[in-house]
């Protein structure tokens, strides 16, 4: 089957805004009641290799994970293969594009810029780029937890004819200059790339470094962090990224030079690790910086999503970049941290988190199953037509080969796993669509996500 760019690439684009919402919101409460037989009783270790394996031989998962405790290793393995076309598996040392994960470390070094007295937060952005409309209102901190109004470059159609090309800074500010605003500053928020590329410009400006050369000298360097940096062209042992369409299928990997400061950062899970809990013990920036960081508003932080499991609460971020999907994130009273890193995933990454964390902290979670429920395609016909409700538009319900797909509105359509009394799954976002043939209706929810959102049959 002939995989469409286009496809995968707004395929790519709607699974990023659905990862940054469920990380926003998720606290694991979404989880089955029970344990798949076979994995009481073994060890944390045990239990995450049965895991990892059981995604990687059912095409669910490639990549890394780790995870350390007060700074010690606890456990880190790699599964699959770096680059499927010459057979080379993915070990410990593996690099793996980030995505958003960058913004983590862009948000600390611009706190690190304000504490230098080369930045303050309240400084506003026409100091720097007088040409974006409200510049003179939009300071450094509504760039940081995006509430600029600014619009995000990867959601201008532009973008997805560019991406694969090499673009200049200012080839890439001029573009975001043209943007009108979609709300005033600090009325409202919602997340933007745009915001984190003109942050990476002004710190290259107040330093006169590069964001690369600066990534390197203020975190790097001083955390002896080997394997990240600002990434080009894919090489030196990283990862090339896939999607599932009948089998892995390369993706056309994004040129990095318009990610600067927003999906840049090349690294590995160990890496992360170390990163994150030196933000948290101050190694980085200051009590007071990481403070403001921490302060959440609307879900957002500086650069950080909270993050709750079971009452635990933690902070971190997510990111996509092509087929890369990756998770981040510190629990400061357990002094706890789990990174993973895919370059090749057909699951939800937020929910495979979340096993990760009901493993470790040993609480009950429903083990996937990965061929469903048994149901006959005349089953499934009475499923099938168009569902209209508020929220997220319509849903589109086909049934195609025995078995039954989603479409919303006019995007890309997805395969549903059936796992009994009416209610269906696709495993790559975590959403969860249920039917009542009687009331003609749809509900789709999502694990961890308050809302459900109802449609009609039309």
């Amino acid at each position: 089957m002939k995989v469409r760019v286009s496809y995968m690439q707004m395929k790519r684009f709607y699974l990023f805004l659905v990862a940054v919402v469920f990380l926003a919101s998720c606290d694991g409460k979404g989880e089955g009641p029970s344990v798949e037989s076979g994995l009481e009783g073994k060890s944390f270790s045990s239990k995450m290799d049965h895991l990892f394996e059981e995604f990687y031989a059912n095409n669910k998962f490639m990549g890394s994970v780790s995870v350390t405790q007060q700074g010690r290793d606890i456990y880190s393995s790699a599964f699959g293969y770096s680059d499927i076309d010459s057979q080379t598996l993915s070990n410990l040392g593996t690099k793996y594009r980030g995505g958003s994960i960058t913004k983590m470390f862009t948000s600390a070094l611009v706190l690190k810029a304000v504490e230098d007295k080369k930045l303050s937060l309240d400084m506003t952005v026409e100091h720097f780029f007088p040409s974006i409309v409200n510049a003179p209102k939009i300071t450094i901190r509504q760039l940081l937890n995006h509430r600029s109004g600014i619009p995000s470059f990867t959601k201008d159609p532009v973008f997805w004819k560019v991406r694969t090309d090499n673009m200049s800074p200012a080839s890439l500010l001029s573009l975001i200059s043209e943007y009108q605003s979609n709300f005033e500053p600090d009325s409202s928020h919602e997340y933007s790339n745009s915001n984190y590329f003109l942050l990476s410009q002004i710190l290259e400006r107040v330093y006169q470094l590069s964001y690369a050369a600066l990534l390197q000298r203020e975190i790097a360097e001083p955390l002896a962090l080997q394997n990240t940096y600002s990434g080009q062209r894919t090489q030196n042992d990283q990862a090339y990224s896939y999607v599932y369409e009948d089998g892995w299928k390369r993706f056309p990997e994004t040129d990095l030079s318009i990610a600067i400061g927003s999906g840049d950062i090349v690294t590995t899970p160990k890496d992360l690790n170390v990163f994150i809990r030196a933000l948290f013990e101050e190694q980085i920036i200051s009590a007071d910086s990481l403070n403001k960081m921490t302060l959440i508003r609307d879900n957002v932080g500086l650069g950080l999503f909270p993050f709750s499991f079971k009452n635990i609460n933690g902070f971190g971020h997510g990111g996509t970049i092509d087929g890369f999907h990756s998770i981040s994130i510190y629990f400061p009273e357990e002094q706890l941290v789990v990174s993973i890193m895919s370059n090749a995933i057909d699951y939800n990454i937020n929910t495979l988190f979340t096993h990760v964390l009901s493993m470790y902290f040993n609480e009950p979670f429903e083990f996937p199953n990965f061929d469903g429920v048994s149901i006959t395609a005349k089953e499934l016909e009475k499923y099938v037509g168009m569902y209209k409700g508020e929220g997220p538009g319509k849903f589109t319900i086909t049934l195609k080969e025995g078995v039954l797909h989603a479409q919303l509105n006019d995007s890309f359509i997805e395969p549903l796993i059936y796992l009994g009394n009416h209610k269906f799954t696709n495993e790559e976002t975590g959403a969860h669509f249920i039917f009542d043939p009687e009331a003609n209706t749809l509900g789709l929810e999502q694990s961890g996500v308050a809302d459900i959102y109802m449609f009609n049959k039309q």
